[in-house]
């Protein structure tokens, strides 16, 4: 059975794009919201995973606003939500039992951020033996800081992230190839 599994997205992110952080993934909201139109209506178990930071100046902290889900991405009634306090969506939330308990053996993996959590995620749900499909246009790409100085452009995070993912982790997709 497959099920669609959203990560971290929350109004902390939305804050990053009004702010004008550049994401490879402009769209990604929207398509999110597409994805999840077209799993709901054809009865597709849906799991929303949000990021509770216990960092203290952290927007993402459970009960502050940058910690609600935005509105591409609202739960809905039924839908299991899931905290974590690290990167994966497996890291102490209960995630694997709850999906082996349901028989799901396959995960749509779409969110934020493609190079952070959603990799941590893909990578763990691989090991555990789950089919990952990665509709690469769900998900939430930014810059990054590089170790050496200087900036990483959005683009190309998010294409060596993806690459890496798809070479051993995930199928890569599109949400409208999933629809087909």
């Amino acid at each position: 059975m497959r099920a669609v599994l959203v990560i971290d997205m929350q109004e902390g992110m939305a804050d990053r794009i009004r702010a004008g952080r550049p994401t490879a993934t402009p769209d990604a909201p929207d398509r999110i919201a597409a994805l999840l139109a077209k799993a709901r209506g054809r009865g597709m178990p849906v799991i929303h995973v949000l990021h509770d930071d216990p960092h203290p100046d952290s927007p993402f902290r459970l009960g502050l606003p940058g910690a609600e889900p935005m509105p591409c991405a609202v739960p809905q009634d039924g839908e299991a939500v899931l905290w974590k306090h690290g990167s994966s969506a497996f890291h102490g939330t209960g995630l694997d039992t709850h999906l082996k308990e349901r028989g799901i053996t396959e995960l749509v993996i779409a969110g934020a951020v493609a190079a952070f959590c959603v990799t941590s995620t893909v990578r763990q749900a691989s090991d555990l033996g789950y089919k990952v499909l990665l509709p690469q246009d769900a998900l939430l790409g930014f810059d990054l800081p590089a170790h050496d100085g200087g900036l990483i452009d959005a683009g190309t995070v998010f294409r060596v992230t993806l690459s890496l993912l798809g070479a051993d982790f995930a199928t890569l997709t599109t949400v409208d190839a999933l629809a087909a």
